[in-house]
């Protein structure tokens, strides 16, 4: 049995064992190592801050480390280092308080406006930390909350400059850090908008594909489910035509010798082949991999399949016109399958009439024709079985599959139909029944 290990079950299992024993891949069942594991889960939580320092450590460094080795003109040292310090150090919170850092940055930068503190080489503290606070704002927080932070931390700027330019007129001012703060929100904002729109694009991506996926299988059911019916009625139409002619002669009725016996015979082969395409049948169901594997049927399959009828004991012919040529797997199912269920209501509805095959290989089409000529057979034949078809199939196979609610004529249109194809069924000019099924061909398909 799979799952067990050879010499521990059935008859020669060792002493000591009354159950099977089950291997399960190790690796499969512990998963990842421990290391792997932790590395993983501190990289995934770890990286993103390790970032933030990287950028508040950079921010101080390259802007206020001149500043602190001479390179600008600051007068007081420590206080620029302390006001450098205070508009770095909150970045490294910029993404779990976005709007917070806004605020503290924008009260750092007029705090050292108006205290005449130049933390940075360049005019009013231009730096790249209240733009990135602002960027990440927009970027991360709701549209409402970062526009007012990113607009009070503009407009405090802005206003602080003639205060700072009254207090130290020795002190360049200007308004960059509104600049920054107006480009720095309408960066982020659209940075914020293009993920929102790529992640309704990918739930849109996942619906359709759901859709698509849920048609697929509704369309293979309803494949299937032909399938099913083609096989089933085919088959048990078979069997009952032979079951019934071996019960009459086994009861005494006149027959050739050793009917009863052919009639046992054929309905064992109808029977092991309709278990055989419905296993097939049954197998794509449960593993849709194996479809593949499940031999279908083809247009060269339609002789054997008459010569399966004819020792089932039904009259049919084959003629081929044309030139055969290779068609598509659907076409030449969708033939098959037409010609299949045409002569199995000749069977069910015109048992002993005389049928005729005929495949028409056309330059833009595939016509499959099958004809009866209505009349029962010879008393001891298929024919006395189906007296519900004997008086001709014009009428009874008409009705089985429109007013009498079968589905093998609808089913056949349907088959034709998919393909772009016509299906017409009805009485023929000299009596009996006739199904004409006409499949167009692209050229080239192989």
């Amino acid at each position: 049995m799979p799952g067990s290990v050879p010499g521990l079950t059935g008859p020669g299992k060792r002493p000591g064992y009354g159950r099977s024993m089950v291997i399960t891949d190790p690796p499969a069942m512990l998963g990842p190592p421990l290391p792997a594991r932790l590395w993983r889960w501190l990289a995934g939580r770890a990286a993103p801050v390790v970032v933030d320092w990287v950028i508040a450590a950079g921010c101080f460094a390259a802007f206020t480390g001149p500043v602190l080795l001479g390179a600008g003109s600051a007068h007081r040292p420590g206080a620029a280092a302390v006001f450098g310090a205070m508009a770095a150090a909150p970045l490294i919170a910029r993404r779990r308080r976005p709007v917070a850092v806004v605020l503290v940055l924008a009260a750092v930068y007029v705090a050292a406006a108006l205290a005449d503190v130049a933390f940075t080489p360049f005019v009013s503290n231009a730096g790249p930390n209240l733009a990135i606070a602002v960027f990440t704002a927009a970027d991360r927080s709701r549209r409402r909350s970062s526009l007012a932070a990113a607009g009070l931390a503009g407009v405090a700027t802005w206003a602080s400059l003639p205060v700072a330019i009254h207090l130290h007129p020795h002190h360049d001012q200007d308004a960059v850090q509104l600049v920054a703060v107006i480009v720095a929100w309408l960066a982020g904002d659209m940075v914020r908008a293009l993920r929102g729109y790529r992640q309704q694009l990918q739930l849109e991506q996942r619906r359709r594909a759901a859709e698509e996926l849920q048609l697929a299988r509704a369309q293979e059911r309803l494949r299937l489910s032909r399938e099913v019916h083609d096989v089933v009625s085919h088959s048990l139409s078979a069997i009952a035509v032979q079951a019934g002619v071996a019960r009459l002669v086994l009861a005494g009725q006149p027959g050739p010798p050793g009917q009863a016996g052919a009639a046992l015979s054929a309905i064992e082969t109808a029977s092991r082949s309709a278990l055989d395409e419905l296993r097939k049948l049954l197998r794509q169901i449960r593993d849709p991999a194996d479809a593949q594997e499940a031999a279908t049927p083809v247009l060269s399959d339609v002789p054997a399949l008459i010569d399966k009828l004819r020792r089932a004991g039904l009259d049919v012919t084959y003629r081929s016109t044309g030139q055969p040529r290779p068609y598509g797997t659907a076409v030449e199912l969708s033939a098959y399958r037409i010609a299949q269920e045409a002569l199995t209501n000749v069977a069910k509805h015109a048992a002993g009439a005389r049928a005729r095959v005929e495949i028409g290989h056309g330059g833009g089409e595939l016509t499959v024709t099958v004809t009866d000529d209505g009349r029962p057979g010879p008393v001891g034949s298929a024919g006395p079985v189906c007296s519900a078809g004997s008086a001709g199939s014009a009428g009874s196979a008409g009705s089985a599959g429109s007013a009498g609610g079968g589905l093998g004529i609808p089913g056949m249109r349907e088959r034709a139909e998919l393909l772009g194809g016509t299906l017409a069924a009805g009485p023929g000019p000299g009596g009996g029944f006739v199904v004409t099924a006409r499949l167009p061909v692209k050229e080239g398909l192989k």
